[in-house]
């Protein structure tokens, strides 16, 4: 008896003060409030600090047997939703007194949207009538899972998962799944919060979020998210240095962005592949509950130590601050991750000594996301314009009969890296880049334009091996190669 009425207080104080912190988060009246919050920011943080501290002090009904076990892991609860509030402060709602309320209030959210000229936001009616849902992978504290709204619209929702390792050994060691879930779900709103307060294409879109009870709980809270395509690194070392690249220089626009973010340098003290996403071949950070914007404090440069299992640096101190220690430890986690592995690989010849430098520059934190974004910059440029083309005025070997509204349906070889798995598709410039790449593969005969093109507008060719089913197709043009 004593134990369910501990559980019944600690479900209570769940649902009273999560309501709260997450209601401070609705997005419609984020915008709307910026003015406000730069002369009322301070005040409102100090108010839901206090209001912080006296909702968290024990209850009577704590006072069991586990009362010491319940105390500890509520100034847990509290350090996080303290640390949570960081990210704020956020405004209230006019001056409605703190209640418990849902995170989602589908209709109000859809009036003020529609006020604003915006599209209507996700809510608890759009998790209920979800269908098609699939488990997509979990981690310590979250679960990820598919599902198509209306019928199409793919998203993620993500919600703590209740038989995650936080949760599992939150209650074996606390005895209490309430307060458990209370603890782990801080780190979902936390996200949440920082999708909504850092708006950038390399960042997961928030399109909603729900309070619902689950599993005995109240208010159970599932975050509406873009969906993205989890990173398979071994798979990205087979696909074609474009999209590699693409990759990186997503990444450091993301970075570069976090070193400037409207709530200060921000790390990713939790970076890794796994962290990231695809969406439509762009990189996307997904998983923001380990970000921060702590700087480490310091006296002396010997306090500024950045550690990494291969490497130390020793930053710069400077006015009780270890400068620039986020994004330096951003920038060498994705010269480590990412850049080392997908960058310089199979690159045009031209492009390959500033990608290295690129590369042995973040290696050796010569560099900060301005200089290196600057690079990246510069070689897009000489991609996307052709000018990592060799200078080559020799003509070339052979001649080529050119086909139009025609296209090669068989005589496929397979080459790496390529667009198609079960042929030789490659990116090229132009019609003369093409011609080159044929003429150095030896089983190369003749070759397709299609009307397809990559994200910097480079064509896609399917290149072959002769022209035995050569065939009539629209906006395609074929080149056969003559006198062999």
């Amino acid at each position: 008896m004593k134990r369910r009425k501990v559980v019944v207080a600690a479900g209570f104080c769940l649902s009273f003060f999560l309501g709260t912190l997450l209601n401070l988060l609705s997005v419609p009246a984020f915008e709307q409030q910026q003015q406000q919050q730069q002369t009322l920011g301070q005040q409102q943080q100090q108010q839901q600090q206090l209001q912080l501290e006296a909702s968290l002090e024990p209850t009577a009904a704590t006072a069991t047997s586990g009362h010491a076990l319940l105390r500890s892991l509520r100034q847990q609860i509290r350090a996080r939703l303290r640390e949570a509030l960081r990210y704020g402060p956020f405004p209230e709602r006019g001056a409605r007194p703190l209640e418990r309320r849902r995170l989602m209030d589908l209709q109000r959210a859809h009036d003020e949207e529609q006020e604003r000229g915006g599209a209507q936001r996700l809510g608890c009616s759009s998790v209920d009538t979800a269908s098609d849902v699939r488990f997509v992978g979990s981690g310590y504290t979250k679960a990820v899972y598919r599902a198509a709204l209306n019928g199409s619209f793919a998203v993620a929702l993500k919600s703590v998962d209740f038989g995650g390792h936080d949760m599992e050994e939150c209650v074996r060691k606390y005895g209490s799944a309430g307060d458990c879930y209370r603890l782990a779900s801080v780190k979902l709103v936390k996200e949440m919060a920082l999708m909504e307060r850092l708006r950038h294409p390399n960042i997961l879109k928030l399109y909603g979020y729900c309070y619902q009870d689950s599993n005995d709980i109240k208010d159970t809270v599932t975050a509406i998210t873009e969906l993205g395509s989890p990173l398979e690194m071994i798979q990205l070392l087979q696909t074609p240095w474009e999209e590699r690249f693409r990759i990186c220089l997503s990444l450091v626009r993301l970075l570069h962005y976090l070193a400037h973010s409207p709530l200060g340098s921000l790390t990713l003290l939790d970076f890794r592949p796994r962290q990231f996403v695809l969406v439509d071949g762009e990189l996307k950070v997904t998983d923001l509950d380990d970000a921060s914007v702590e700087e480490t404090p310091c006296s002396s440069s010997a306090d500024c130590l950045l550690e990494f299992p291969a490497r130390n640096f020793t930053l710069q101190c400077s006015s009780g601050r270890c400068q620039g220690i986020n994004e330096k430890r951003n920038l060498y986690n994705a010269y480590r991750f990412f850049f080392t592995y997908l960058l310089p690989h199979s690159a045009p010849p031209a492009l390959r000594p500033l990608l290295e430098k690129i590369v042995n520059s973040t290696g050796e934190l010569l560099w900060g996301t301005e200089e290196t974004l600057a690079h990246l910059e510069k070689a897009l440029d000489i991609y996307r314009n052709g000018q990592y083309l060799m200078n080559d005025t020799q003509t070339h070997k052979t001649e080529y009969k050119r086909v139009v509204e025609a296209s090669i349906t068989g005589d496929n070889y397979r080459c790496w890296p390529s667009y198609q798995h079960d042929g030789c598709m490659l990116a090229v410039y132009d019609v003369r880049e093409a011609i080159g790449v044929c003429e150095s593969h030896a089983q190369c005969r003749a070759f397709v334009l299609t009307n397809q093109s990559t994200w910097t507008g480079h064509q896609l060719v399917l290149f072959k091996t002769g022209s035995t089913s050569l065939s009539s197709a629209k906006g395609k043009l074929a080149y056969i190669r003559l006198g062999s």
